[in-house]
């Protein structure tokens, strides 16, 4: 939705300078809108390969993750220290935690990769809405959680169709058994509206939705108390501490959100796997 748009069928938007984030000034603060998520081009405008502030912190973080992984595992110890460590940790818990507790030690030997991969990009992205200077999730716009949720769909639904044929799995996915003929009239839409039009956009919404409402709230909390401080009245000063700590205390429960975020669509990914595979005992 850029400035191009306007006057095909949009409303002409205001001025887009700056994006929402926490250093604007309370006194100047507009609602936020979608057009907040979509800011103007950086490099390369009118090109297809045209880049806004969003997509630049997602390659940013994205590099961050494969320097980190490069640099953890360069020369990996037998008993690990430091950063090593720490991403041997990680991985461990996507293993242990989620692959083998969902799909059993043999296929989520299969499907580690995958889910590992999904699950750090989901960190890494969601964790740049609490670094300074960067100060939004590119989660919280909706383009990174569809690609994540097409993969997570089609990796699922290949699954399936790969072990019992594309007819057999679509019949074993959408048919209750064991229910009375004329249920099916209203059981089969249901069914068939659950596992493969609810399961992809549940996956991209809650992502989104998460991460866009946390970095909304931090705007209000430190652009209320830079308003306090520098442009409210000389009494409304007091309330500046109480806002801050605020914004501090959202910031660390904003830190547990970004680690749920990766964690449930990792799961959740892995729980589609595991029931397409035994899509016949549904």
């Amino acid at each position: 939705m850029s400035d191009r748009t306007a006057g095909k069928g949009f409303p002409a938007a205001r001025p887009r300078e700056r994006t929402l984030s926490v250093t604007i000034l309370a006194g100047e603060f507009h609602a936020p809108s979608l057009n907040d998520f979509f800011p103007p081009a950086v490099l390369f405008e009118g090109t297809p390969f045209e880049l806004d502030r969003l997509m630049l912190i997602r390659i940013i973080m994205a590099a961050v993750l494969i320097i980190v992984m490069l640099a953890a595992f360069r020369r990996p110890r037998l008993v690990p220290r430091g950063l090593q460590n720490v991403a041997e940790s990680g991985l461990v818990f996507v293993k242990e935690q989620i692959c083998d507790e969902v799909l059993g030690k043999e296929s989520g030997k299969k499907f580690f990769p995958l889910i590992a991969s999904i699950f750090f990009a989901v960190l890494f992205l969601n964790i740049s809405g609490v670094i300074p200077g960067l100060n939004i999730s590119s989660n919280a716009r909706i383009g990174m959680p569809i690609v994540l949720a097409a993969v997570a769909y089609i990796t699922f639904n290949y699954v399936g169709i790969k072990k019992f044929g594309f007819l057999k799995y679509m019949r074993s996915s959408i048919v209750v058994p064991n229910v009375p003929p004329a249920l099916h009239v209203l059981l089969i839409p249901i069914e068939f509206l659950s596992t493969f039009i609810l399961r992809p956009f549940t996956l991209t919404v809650r992502l989104m939705a998460n991460m866009l409402a946390g970095h909304v709230m931090l705007v209000l909390f430190f652009s209320a108390t830079q308003f306090f401080l520098f442009d409210a009245a000389s009494w409304m000063k007091v309330f500046s501490p109480f806002s801050l700590l605020a914004g501090l205390g959202f910031t660390l429960f904003e830190l547990l959100v970004v680690f749920l975020q990766a964690y449930v669509f990792a799961l959740l990914t892995a729980v589609y796997i595991g029931m397409a595979q035994h899509a016949d005992s549904h």
